[in-house]
């Protein structure tokens, strides 16, 4: 007779989840690095109590919103290259609906994260329960509908015996190295409660691996084809090499036939900045190096990137007529975009593979040696715009110069939206695979603080410095608290430019009169005078408030120092940004306007639409 342990639900869920393992560096661990947890009345008796009879197996975090934690979730699978992730439970209402936007971050991002939110009373009795959302026509719908288009994978728990096929199911996806991604069981809060004669064999410890699919061979063949008959060959790095650990066969195979390199937002740092071929960023935000060479290139080897609109320029970067594409991809949906040749396979073992086919052939010299100068002419540019100044406003470039400066690029810098992620994606020379974490699939405003948490808790040993805007700043801060809480430190560098700064140079961009984005610009009886200083210190952060570079990196020198999380806070011009490098980006201008400048920025843009690849 089969052994059975008589739990509930919720019991079971978390005996399971305690019970999974991976193996990193012949290092056996557990795969979950724990649970996010907001109680409500949705979740508090059921998985809290669970909960709490693994908590030394399983421990639980505690913050301060929804939305946070489940961004602190991700950044931890990031930080940990997908091999280790976090679970995020929440009450049935708006605690869940706090949750959805950072699971369409990990959706946009291909990051595994387990969602738990409460749910209605599967027998229905009650209803409607506090927090229900009730659905005129359709009794079976709740809030956590919305996680459908934004999960992998999700399922509702109706009865206790469904989380056995459910959580197996969800390992899967998690750990899939193409469908990975969020995953959602909507936990039915009658059923949580509900027990069940469990089989033993559901809480045998397994251990999860990488999976690394290889090449199919007439993939890899023609692949190998088009990169021997190029002239001017390119590779762009994209987030999958980093997912896939892949930095050091990238580096085999672009040295040895003397490919340069650029990178896209989510795999920059695929190779330091300092690698003779890295051209360094490319696209929208790109280096005048990489995006010159794109422009010219003949194949272009894309690996591990979902080729985006910022990545190809809205499709007007790539201008050489006859170029061919191979995506090298572990996921089918993405290997094929834009007519590529596909090559499915695990970043590290294609790249392996390619490089043993390549074996002896470079591409010409004077492509190899034109980039070399093309990388020193940058630099020389780069150099310009983050030097030192006594400016009373710096821009964003010269405090980015001042933060690698004083901290180098032996930290982890992690960013998110706004205008920062343009500048830094060009300008941070970035050390060791995975020390750059932008969060610019989905650009969500409020990741940065509660990233930052997430990294140093999958990098306790690595200094973790945080810039973020004050508009972001103000959506989502929270978390400072957190990190004072669990003493994970972080050094946080704020840039004050009051208000949107990146959307109102897009806006003037545009033909856009200047308008509600700007502090100033907003409608207003008093003109807000906020002191960040002071509100991270009340959040538990030492803080201080610069007023030039110089004191800036003086700043920057103590909180190395310091024990626990620093806020340094900076005044900057919200107008000026860098204007070297870079790439138009199609956003749409009103085609009538009363505006003679929407006129002209409208006559601007369909000049710029002529140069798109229409069909690639």
């Amino acid at each position: 007779m089969t052994k059975t342990f008589r739990l509930t639900m919720a019991q079971a869920l978390t005996r399971f989840l305690a019970c999974q393992m991976t193996e990193i560096d012949g290092r056996k661990m557990p795969i979950f690095g724990g649970v996010w947890a907001i109680f409500g009345h949705g979740n508090v008796a059921g998985v809290g109590e669970a909960l709490y009879q693994v908590r030394d197996e399983l421990p639980t975090f505690r913050a301060h919103n929804e939305q946070a934690m489940a961004h602190a979730a991700i950044a931890y699978a990031k930080a940990n290259f997908r091999r280790r992730f976090m679970a995020a439970t929440s009450s049935i209402g708006p605690g869940a609906l706090n949750m959805v936007t950072a699971a369409a971050l990990a959706h946009v991002n291909r990051l595994p994260v387990l969602f738990l939110p409460g749910d209605v009373f599967a027998n229905r009795i009650p209803d409607p329960v506090l927090q229900q959302a009730e659905d005129f026509s359709d009794g079976t719908a709740t809030v956590n509908d919305c996680f459908r288009p934004v999960s992998r994978y999700f399922d509702r728990i109706t009865r206790p015996e469904q989380i056995i096929p459910a959580l197996n199911r969800a390992m899967q996806v998690l750990t899939d190295p193409a469908d990975c991604g969020p995953v959602t069981l909507a936990l039915c809060q009658d059923v949580q409660a509900e027990a069940y004669d469990y089989p033993e064999s559901f809480f045998a410890e397994r251990v999860w691996t990488q999976r690394r699919p290889r090449p199919d061979r007439q993939e890899l063949a023609a692949a190998v084809a088009a990169l021997k008959g190029a002239q001017k060959p390119l590779v762009i790095a994209g987030g999958g090499v980093l997912y896939s650990q892949a930095s050091g066969e990238l580096a085999k195979l672009v040295q040895g036939a003397g490919i340069p390199v650029c990178e896209t937002q989510g795999g920059k740092s695929s190779l330091p900045d300092d690698h003779p071929l890295n051209m360094a960023a490319v696209g929208v935000t790109g280096t005048s190096a990489a995006n010159r060479l794109a422009e010219e290139a003949d194949v272009v080897l894309a690996i591990g990137t979902r080729l985006q609109d910022f990545t190809t320029g809205s499709w007007a970067l790539f201008k050489n007529s006859g170029k061919t594409i191979i995506g090298l991809n572990v996921q089918p949906f993405d290997a094929g975009k834009h007519q590529a040749l596909p090559l499915v396979t695990d970043a590290a073992e294609g790249l392996a593979e390619l490089g043993a086919a390549l074996n002896g052939w470079k591409a010409p010299a004077a492509w190899t040696d034109n980039a070399a100068k093309g990388k020193k002419d940058w630099q020389a540019e780069a150099g310009k715009v983050t030097a030192s100044t006594n400016a009373a406003y710096p821009s964003d470039a010269q405090v980015i110069g001042a933060v690698q400066r004083a901290m180098g690029s032996g930290v982890i810098l992690l960013h998110a939206a706004g205008g920062l992620p343009g500048e830094l994606h060009k300008l941070w020379q970035a050390g060791a695979p995975g020390s750059y974490h932008a969060e610019y699939g989905f650009s969500t405003m409020g990741y940065e603080i509660a990233g930052g948490l997430g990294v140093k808790m999958a990098k306790p040993d690595e200094e973790v410095v945080v810039m973020i805007g004050d508009g972001s700043y103000l959506m989502l801060n929270s978390e400072i608290a957190t990190s004072v809480m669990l003493g994970l430190k972080l050094t946080i560098v704020l840039l004050d430019n009051r208000g949107y700064g990146c959307i109102n140079r897009l806006q003037m961009a545009t033909g856009g009169a200047n308008f509600n984005n700007l502090l100033k610009d907003a409608r207003h009886e008093v003109m807000p005078d906020i002191d960040f200083a002071a509100h991270a210190a009340s959040l538990g952060a030492i803080a201080e408030k610069v007023s030039s570079i110089a004191g800036l990196e003086t700043a920057l020198a103590k909180a190395k120092k310091n024990a626990r999380t620093t806020a340094l806070v900076i005044d900057t011009d919200p107008l000026v940004s860098t204007d070297v490098g870079g790439h138009w980006w199609d956003v749409a201008v009103p085609e009538v306007s009363s505006r003679p400048q929407v006129n002209a920025a409208r006559k601007a843009y369909e000049e710029k639409r002529r140069m798109q690849s229409v069909g690639d």
